[in-house]
């Protein structure tokens, strides 16, 4: 009696299928999980209002991850974007024209004149990143490790320890205004994931990212100008977080140092939970949105069942963790794919 040997058997194209999608399902199904949850845990959760308040808190890191889509989309990292967003909320409240304020050569400085200096700033900080990743070969993980340090300098440099409260017109109004009772900050983050999402999915450039993160030197043959879509990646990066931090900076309030230090992490969260791969190639706004949605859900839902704050902090990195895992575990599957399809 002869039986058949059924370890080389390849997996079925359903299985195979779920597998290689499994970073775009367990995010969704872990949204679907929480939302079912807390929604039984508290009576409170499951409301307009409180959607009109997970929308508000997610705004500014959502901004931020926007941008730090296309660089992780390129296999690259950015590690200033809080420290950026904090020296450009403090750019422009500096320099918005008050009699406490300085004027520069005593003329007084317009608010939409900080505006235009707030985004030089961030523009410019983009480009120093940029140009030290590109052209220098500075790995990115250490040029905005840098970047951080020197973002941090601005911002103490500026306030020196106080706290400045006044914004242009424009910025509080995008920052902490209502229309029709919905928060003008949601809709300016709703303004950035529809251009993120229409310029990777269907612009040239678009492509490139995708390109350049998928295979490098693939995309150099292909006559892809590598170093000028990484560079635009990190300047696009370096916008969003600088708008993130003066449409923050209107909605908190003030300005002030550090304000946006705990953001960095859950701008990245917020991609890689999200299921956009950390080696580049795989994911998009789409994957962003899905994880900004679990960050919040999860944030806000341990509010209202009154969680521990240090229990929160452990399982906010409990679900980066699993998100981690299930990223390196796609791309292994996927790596074993074309080595036996070569």
């Amino acid at each position: 009696m002869t039986f058949q040997q059924t370890s080389t058997a390849r997996p079925s194209k359903s299985s195979l299928f779920l597998r290689s999608q499994m970073r775009n399902i367990a995010p969704f199904a872990t949204l679907i999980l929480l939302l079912i949850f807390f929604s039984i845990a508290s009576p409170s959760f499951a409301t307009i209002d409180n959607a009109s308040n997970i929308l508000t808190q997610i705004s500014v890191t959502g901004i931020m991850a926007v941008g730090l889509t296309f660089v992780i989309l390129c296999g690259e990292i950015d590690l200033s974007v809080a420290s950026i967003a904090n020296a450009t909320g403090i750019v422009v409240a500096y320099f918005t024209l008050q009699e406490s304020y300085v004027n520069i050569a005593n003329i007084p400085v317009a608010g939409w004149l900080a505006v235009v200096l707030a985004l030089a700033t961030c523009a410019g900080l983009g480009l120093v990143n940029a140009f030290g990743t590109t052209f220098i070969g500075i790995p990115s993980f250490i040029m905005t490790l840098a970047m951080m340090q020197i973002g941090a300098g601005i911002s103490a440099l500026l306030v020196r320890g106080q706290i400045a409260y006044n914004v242009p017109d424009i910025v509080s109004t995008l920052g902490s205004g209502n229309v029709g009772g919905f928060p003008t900050i949601a809709l300016v983050l709703l303004a950035f994931l529809v251009v993120g999402h229409v310029t990777l999915t269907y612009t040239r450039f678009g492509r490139y990212i995708y390109m350049v993160g998928g295979n490098r030197e693939a995309a150099e043959y292909s006559g892809v100008n590598v170093k000028l879509i990484l560079g635009a990646a990190l300047v696009i990066c370096a916008v969003c977080s600088g708008i993130a931090g003066m449409v923050g900076v209107a909605h908190f309030g003030s300005a002030q140092q550090n304000e946006f230090d705990g953001y960095l992490l859950d701008a990245i969260a917020a991609v890689v939970v999200g299921g956009t791969s950390l080696f580049g190639g795989r994911g998009g706004i789409g994957n962003t949105i899905v994880g900004l949605c679990v960050l919040g859900v999860l944030n806000n839902g341990l509010d209202h069942i009154q969680i521990d704050s240090f229990l929160k902090i452990l399982i906010r990195g409990l679900i980066l963790l699993a998100a981690l895992i299930v990223n390196v575990y796609v791309q292994n599957i996927r790596s074993v794919e074309r080595a036996e399809g070569a």
